[in-house]
């Protein structure tokens, strides 16, 4: 338990997945739905059954791992919300339920069916469901043959009118590994910066399963910014297509501010699949890492 507006809490580690398709994103906007109002109106409802009482809007505030665009989904997300003592333990009324347990499934029962909560936690000492992950792994899935086109995962495959080339693809995406300022990859944000590792960015078709023939990018990577994932998908396909060679790409990706030539793919084939954490004893430290904002000095 810990201090937070003068009173103890109980922070909650949340692990759920989303169907992106009818939320306009992550974040809270007015007279919109989004992933972040539809928790939070959850918890609201969920914490406030228990004993009656109101909870100021800063306590149930959600820490999200990754926001994630509109459109975009997510099978492995991860927040943490911080929960007054008195009300965590009222949570299971008079059932033999634990607290975790209790929010678990009173939440579960009061968000849209497009969330679905996987597991609720007491979270360990250190933890920030944001700044102590070490990374996060994303898909994204392609369907390049019209015969494979199933109506039934439209929501979650880009269908495209031509056949892409992986090697090509593969090629493209290498050039883009490692620390370095993506830039002309983010639609900024004052103040946050633009310098990530991308550790992985692959594609492979795949031969078996339910994305049997579709041409699929894992990309992983310390954090992301804002429309990262989908420009660097956006600008790759470009390659893949043979419309673009490897020079262009350079020239794009080192573009001093946002490069008006990259076309973003579209938000449907995009999931976000897994955050990844360190052991326990080592959350607080990464969280203080995290906070320690990167500048151009970090490339040299």
């Amino acid at each position: 338990m810990t201090e937070l507006h003068g009173r103890e809490v109980v922070r909650a580690r949340l692990d759920f997945s989303y169907d992106g398709g009818a939320f306009n994103g992550w974040a809270v906007q007015p007279r919109l739905r989004t992933v972040q109002g539809e928790m939070e109106a959850g918890l609201v409802r969920v914490v406030r059954g228990q004993g009656g009482r109101k909870y100021d809007e800063p306590t149930l505030r959600i820490t999200v791992a990754g926001r994630t665009d509109g459109g975009v989904h997510a099978r492995g997300q991860v927040a943490h919300v911080d929960i007054p003592v008195e009300a965590w333990l009222r949570l299971p009324g008079k059932t033999t339920r634990t607290p975790a347990h209790a929010l678990r499934e009173r939440l579960g029962g009061v968000v849209g069916s497009d969330i679905v909560m996987r597991d609720v936690a007491v979270a360990p000492e250190g933890f920030d469901a944001r700044f102590s992950a070490l990374e996060r792994r994303y898909q994204y899935r392609l369907c390049d043959r019209f015969a494979l086109r199933d109506p039934l995962l439209r929501g979650h495959v880009t269908w495209i009118d031509r056949g892409v080339n992986v090697d090509a693809l593969n090629s493209a995406s290498a050039t883009l590994l490692g620390l370095r300022d993506f830039t002309a990859f983010c639609r900024g944000r004052e103040g946050a910066t633009t310098i990530r590792e991308l550790r992985e960015f692959s594609w492979q078709r795949v031969e078996s399963g339910v994305d049997k023939g579709l041409v699929v990018a894992t990309v992983r990577a310390d954090a992301f910014c804002h429309a990262m994932v989908r420009s660097l998908v956006g600008a790759v396909m470009a390659v893949g297509y043979g419309r673009r060679d490897l020079e262009w790409l350079h020239m794009v990706a080192t573009h001093p501010t946002r490069s008006p030539a990259i076309k973003v793919a579209p938000p449907r084939g995009l999931t976000l699949e897994e955050v990844v954490y360190p052991p326990d004893a080592e959350l607080a430290t990464r969280a203080a890492l995290t906070r320690a904002r990167r500048g151009p000095g970090d490339l040299r």
